[in-house]
């Protein structure tokens, strides 16, 4: 029985568990450039809103993940990396972008705050239980539109209720989606990761 509790301990996130290697350093370099590659993948699913520059995309999902599954530093560290070379002209902002000017750059630097505050949270527990995990995504969710509904009123012109009309209520349902997702698969990857503890 003990053994169980050694995967699970507080202070840990999903990443920690992989086998210890002599070039830790390497496997995070890994996850960090994998996490990077998991959000711009996940970025080319994009579904144009109508109404809206700001299409429906599975970024936002992934970088919960990427912050959950790699806490606090990896997942700031892997957002960073993707906002950067998206930045500099990686194709893989939602549906192809790149670039610091669009209307939806605004809700890429949301989430690099989120998988970091996300991240620290998993650290704390937050991705343990069901309840748990749907507090953390709905924070993290919360973070990525304080900051994404901003920047597109400002980059363009919108009024603070069409930003919110264009930016925030039409996404809401597929974020409860996301969170439904991660509410089943982050507590049951503990679960296993426990059994074979």
């Amino acid at each position: 029985m003990s053994t169980a509790a050694a995967p699970v301990r507080t202070g840990a996130v999903l990443a920690d568990l992989l086998p210890a290697v002599r070039h830790r350093y390497a496997v995070d370099t890994a996850l960090v450039v994998g996490g990077a590659a998991l959000t711009g993948i996940a970025a080319q699913i994009a579904v144009p809103i109508p109404g809206s520059p700001v299409p429906v995309t599975g970024q936002t999902f992934a970088a919960l993940l990427v912050g959950t599954a790699l806490g606090a530093r990896r997942g700031f560290l892997s957002l960073a990396v993707y906002a950067l070379v998206g930045m500099v002209g990686m194709p893989w902002f939602a549906g192809g972008s790149s670039g610091a000017g669009g209307a939806s750059f605004g809700y890429v630097l949301g989430m690099l705050l989120a998988a970091t505050v996300v991240g620290d949270l998993a650290r704390r527990g937050g991705d343990r239980s069901v309840l748990r995990t749907a507090g953390t995504m709905v924070l993290g969710s919360a973070i990525i539109y304080a900051v994404g509904v901003p920047y597109l009123a400002l980059s363009t012109g919108m009024s603070a209720s069409a930003a919110i009309a264009a930016g925030l209520v039409p996404f809401l349902l597929g974020d409860a989606l996301k969170a439904a997702l991660a509410m089943g698969a982050l507590p049951a990857a503990w679960k296993l990761v426990g059994r074979r503890g």
